[in-house]
């Protein structure tokens, strides 16, 4: 005759056997393929080589894309670099000089691009040239950019029209006594405009550059 215990023994060994059967028959799930992502922002990185080629030509290089006048709108600054390799393809902005005989940027704005600041041999936005602009024809410009958290982009450009291509760099330019221009975005005019060298209040554009004839008494 069986115990108490013993019953009582019997039983728990039934219950975990029940269980173990049971999970011996229950369906094996299949673990998921792995799958490489693309590389992050793959897209926006060909869109805006893209619109950086289709703007300056097929030797744009890409200096900076986003958000980058804190707008809410996509931006590309790409350039042509002086010399080969003297720009670099990375998509962060940096405080670096580089030298650049054009820039631009371009803004998206419900799937269309349009271009919203050019430099090639004057400084100018849609609205005509950025005010303190030079009336002289520049070939070459020294192009300092960052991107600041609060303020978005800032760019300086100063005229370099003496350099060697070959060795571009900031010691070289022999550009140091030409005024440098900061380029900033208007977030009241909504556009960039040239900020004064006092860094008190931007420069309303101007409709020519051509110099004043002097008036002979």
């Amino acid at each position: 005759m069986r115990t108490p215990r013993l019953r009582t023994a019997l039983g728990m060994f039934s219950w975990v056997l029940a269980l173990w059967m049971a999970g011996c028959h229950s369906p094996r799930r299949e673990t998921p393929a792995e799958v490489t992502p693309d590389p992050p922002h793959a897209d926006l990185v060909d869109e805006a080589r893209g619109v950086a080629e289709a703007s300056l030509g097929k030797q744009a290089k890409v200096l900076a894309h986003g958000n980058l006048a804190l707008n809410g709108r996509e931006q590309v600054l790409a350039v042509n670099p002086v010399a080969a390799g003297a720009a670099s393809s990375a998509v962060e902005a940096t405080a670096s000089p580089i030298f650049v005989t054009r820039a631009a940027i371009l803004e998206k704005n419900d799937s269309k691009w349009s271009q919203v600041l050019l430099c090639d041999e004057h400084l100018k936005n849609p609205d005509g040239y950025l005010g303190g602009s030079p009336a002289e024809r520049v070939t070459g410009w020294r192009l300092e950019y960052r991107q600041d958290a609060n303020e978005g982009l800032e760019m300086k450009f100063t005229p370099a029209e003496k350099y060697d291509a070959a060795h571009a760099n900031a010691e070289q330019i022999s550009g140091q006594n030409s005024p440098t221009f900061d380029v900033r975005w208007n977030k009241s005019a909504k556009r960039y405009q040239s900020y004064d060298q006092s860094h008190e209040r931007y420069l309303s554009e101007v409709p020519s550059l051509e110099t004043p004839q002097s008036i002979l008494k």
